[in-house]
């Protein structure tokens, strides 16, 4: 499997955020996709990193856009934290479109990247806040995904705001099939104009097909950091 390296502009892990890299990626590039149907599920190791942290940049500072933190906790299904579980997210630029990866050529689009748990659990991305769709009545929205070590991987719930005008009360409920726990978000903007919101993550969460959880121990190693 080809893997990308850190040097890339626009992966996640360009710029680490208050976190060491671990040794090594914990990820085999073998996990069986579960809660299918998944279109382009597999793009979840096209790039993959050799080392991954629990905190990690998709846009760069300077990208176009509205700058957004996401952070989370992933937890295990009896509710225990989740170390070494990766979490992979892509999305649109500003303008609802997704900008052509020049390097790994992902489907996903350039604005993709991946961190891997700590040791409480936590995980987070920097990035900007994604535009709708042009021409569409589809909401502002992050696709994620997880990637549990040795075991599978499967997409959740995206992320959607509570703000957004795209997002009326009677479609909320399109968005939100439990899996992973809920990404309806509210956002809220700190001193410095950031836009912060909370997506914490159950694993199996609503998965068709999802295996029979190992309780305290996910299959992969912890991450560093503290998001």
């Amino acid at each position: 499997m080809k893997r990308i390296p850190l040097a890339l502009p626009l992966l996640a892990v360009l710029s680490l955020i208050g976190s060491s890299p671990c040794p090594a990626s914990p990820v085999t590039g073998d996990e069986p996709i579960v809660g299918t149907p998944c279109e382009g599920c597999e793009e979840v190791f096209n790039g993959i990193p050799d080392s991954l942290t629990s905190a990690a940049r998709i846009a760069p500072r300077d990208y176009p856009g509205e700058p957004l933190r996401i952070t989370g906790t992933v937890l295990r299904p009896d509710g225990t934290p989740a170390p070494g579980t990766v979490v992979y997210a892509y999305h649109t630029n500003a303008g609802g479109i997704y900008p052509e990866d020049e390097d790994s050529h992902s489907r996903h689009g350039a604005l993709r990247g991946w961190t891997v748990a700590n040791a409480d659990g936590r995980y987070r991305f920097e990035t900007i806040r994604p535009g709708g769709y042009p021409r569409s009545t589809m909401p502002q929205h992050l696709h994620m995904h997880v990637i549990e070590p040795g075991r599978c991987t499967y997409y959740i719930d995206d992320i959607v705001f509570t703000d957004d005008p795209r997002l009326a009360p009677e479609r909320r409920e399109q968005y939100t099939h439990g899996r992973g726990g809920s990404g309806v978000v509210t956002p809220r903007r700190d001193e410095e104009g950031t836009w912060i919101v909370e997506r914490d993550i159950l694993l199996g969460s609503g998965i068709p097909g999802y295996p029979d959880p190992v309780q305290g121990d996910n299959g992969g190693s912890e991450g560093t950091g503290s998001p």
